[in-house]
């Protein structure tokens, strides 16, 4: 059928009859070769950990081209699915989580307390700084503020695992950051971004304990009741919250396009440079205060990898999902693609001891 469909546009561009501009098959074309690609990869061992970047990238791409499809059906407004997918994610990441995982603050105070430190100084400070040397408009460099003032999300223990790292810490530093979002993230925000949005902080601060700490807290008592099915849970919730993710990213792309095509360009360039630095200073962070080799990729794993489900669902509460969620949509897909080629290259490399 797709065969069939250029071959009939080529033959009406060439007799002439009706305008036709080939730019045009460049978005269905586009679509088809990212899941080409994620398809491959998934079925590669060497390669599956970049399937779901290239997948969000499909994802995008048809959002971009077909919004109508992901802003309303009929009288139903998409966006609204957002805070309930996230709670869902969420959900996924509390049956993940057991009691053990937060005796690991007694277990390694320093690397916590670093890592904490690191994640909500380092992202917030380099996300004003980016979106004030960018001049970008208020509310898309708030947005940048608000990835950058977000915990770090699931994805930073899969790189971790990946790289050798320390997946203990990393799987604490998520959780002990994660609590502490309702506080630290609304605080940011005002004291950052205040110049430049309203910020409602105790509003922020509800919105975050509904659609975080309630689902988290409920995920971990489901995996305390039903431990016998913890395998099941741990083999289908993943790929849920996939799915999740990738409709969150959709509805906001769709939202927010026309946004994105006048300065895609110039927010993906922000956030390759926020993303790489934010590995840069939280792994040498590591090292000024002589932590091991594996510890410091931990901590710029988890400094460099934002929870962008939890920003595009601040961004919704506040009613500018099409401006503050976007820098959500650049970083999400970015931070997947250049956590998983960092995370490749670390597992090629001996660990050192310090």
């Amino acid at each position: 059928m797709i065969f069939e469909f250029i071959t009939s546009s080529s033959l009406i561009f060439e007799s002439g009859t009706e305008p036709f501009d080939s730019s045009e098959l460049l978005g269905p074309i586009s679509i088809l070769a990212f899941i080409g690609i994620a398809l491959w990869m998934n079925r590669s061992s060497n390669f599956k950990g970049y399937s779901f970047s290239f997948m969000v990238l499909a994802a995008v791409t048809t959002a971009l081209n077909y919004p109508i499809y992901f802003v309303q059906l009929g009288s139903f407004e998409m966006k609204l699915l957002i805070v309930p997918l996230l709670q869902i994610i969420m959900f996924g990441m509390g049956t993940t989580l057991s009691l053990q995982d937060f005796y690991g603050v007694l277990r390694m105070p320093k690397g916590v307390l670093v890592g904490v430190i690191c994640q909500f100084t380092i992202m917030p400070i380099l996300g004003f700084g980016i979106a004030t040397l960018f001049g970008f408009p208020p509310e898309i460099a708030a947005g940048i503020i608000l990835i950058g003032s977000s915990p770090s999300g699931l994805a930073s223990n899969v790189m971790s695992y990946l790289a050798k790292a320390n997946v203990a810490l990393s799987v604490t530093l998520t959780t002990v950051a994660t609590l502490t979002a309702p506080l630290m993230t609304p605080l940011l925000m005002k004291f950052l971004a205040g110049s430049l949005i309203p910020i409602d902080t105790f509003g922020m601060m509800i919105s975050i304990l509904k659609m975080v700490i309630l689902p988290v807290l409920l995920g971990l008592i489901v995996h305390h009741i039903f431990k016998a099915q913890s395998e099941f849970l741990d083999r289908v919730l993943p790929k849920v919250s996939m799915a999740a993710i990738t409709f969150i990213i959709m509805i906001i792309t769709a939202a927010g396009s026309d946004n994105l095509r006048s300065m895609g360009l110039i927010l993906v360039v922000a956030a390759i440079l926020h993303n790489a630095l934010g590995y840069f200073l939280g792994y040498w962070s590591g090292r000024l205060v002589g932590m091991q080799e594996k510890d410091c990729r931990t901590i710029a794993l988890e400094v460099g990898m934002q929870n962008g489900g939890l920003a595009s669902g601040i961004a919704m509460e506040m009613g500018k999902i099409s401006t503050l969620g976007l820098a959500a949509v650049v970083f999400g897909p970015w931070m997947n693609i250049s956590g998983s080629v960092l995370a490749s290259w670390w597992r090629t490399k001996p660990l050192t001891g310090r």
